[in-house]
């Protein structure tokens, strides 16, 4: 069983606006939406929760309506935490209440703001999850890396070759992934910057794939406008 975990709590602050980011019309629907219209029509996706402040949450389900989507894919929604770990611990504890006890699903987790995943693409990190608790995209660093223990000059060159940037989706088996949130709790949890720190805390095993560039996240409204442009050119 693969159930999807949509991050769509974030405020979006940096692109600007009245309204988060994620919930902002692009080309005549919801960001959101992008990313839904995907997982939603996924053969290999059973189930999509949802991660959204509750005035929002049927909003969103209006939009999917609208859209045409399946929308009994999408079984439940679960409420922003204060950092998108705490949230993704929320989002993790009400798929465990919903799955019949003895299942295992792999949880596929995304972000609301990253419209450009594929089918295809997605197909490739359910395929990578053999052998694996986890499996996380990455993309090499491109620029020259440097250390520096005030910020204000440099300490060393890292070797840009075993450093990697994380993207999304990341896939995690709900119960060991679940148990290695749980374990941080109450304070360590909020120190957490990536998704897959808390795998790594807990030895779990991490497979990792070569990402893609075109599924980048919008964070600022230089990236909107990108995206925009893109749409424009399909």
């Amino acid at each position: 069983m693969n159930i999807a975990l949509i991050l769509s709590g974030g405020t979006g602050s940096r692109v600007g606006g009245d309204i988060p980011k994620q919930y902002t019309k692009v080309c005549g629907r919801m960001l959101i939406a992008f990313c839904l219209n995907m997982f939603t029509n996924h053969k290999r996706v059973d189930a999509v929760w949802i991660v959204a402040a509750p005035e929002w949450q049927d909003k969103i389900s209006e939009e999917c309506v609208r859209l045409g989507m399946d929308t009994d894919v999408i079984k439940g929604f679960s409420l922003p935490g204060d950092t998108r770990q705490l949230s993704i611990l929320n989002g993790l504890r009400d798929i465990d209440s919903y799955v019949t006890d003895g299942e295992d699903p792999i949880v596929i987790i995304h972000d609301a703001a990253r419209p450009n995943l594929t089918a295809e693409y997605l197909d490739k990190c359910l395929d990578a999850m053999e052998g694996y608790d986890g499996v996380m995209p990455v993309l090499p660093m491109k620029d020259t890396v440097y250390y520096s223990e005030d910020g204000n000059k440099v300490d060393k060159l890292l070797d840009r070759s075993r450093i990697y940037a994380g993207q999304a989706p990341e896939l995690y088996r709900l119960s060991g992934y679940l148990s290695a949130n749980e374990r941080l709790i109450p304070e360590e949890i909020k120190k957490i910057n990536g998704s897959t720190e808390p795998a790594v805390m807990a030895g779990l095993k991490v497979a990792m794939i070569p990402g893609d560039e075109n599924n980048y996240k919008i964070t600022t409204k230089k990236d909107l406008d990108r995206f925009v442009q893109e749409l424009k050119l399909k």
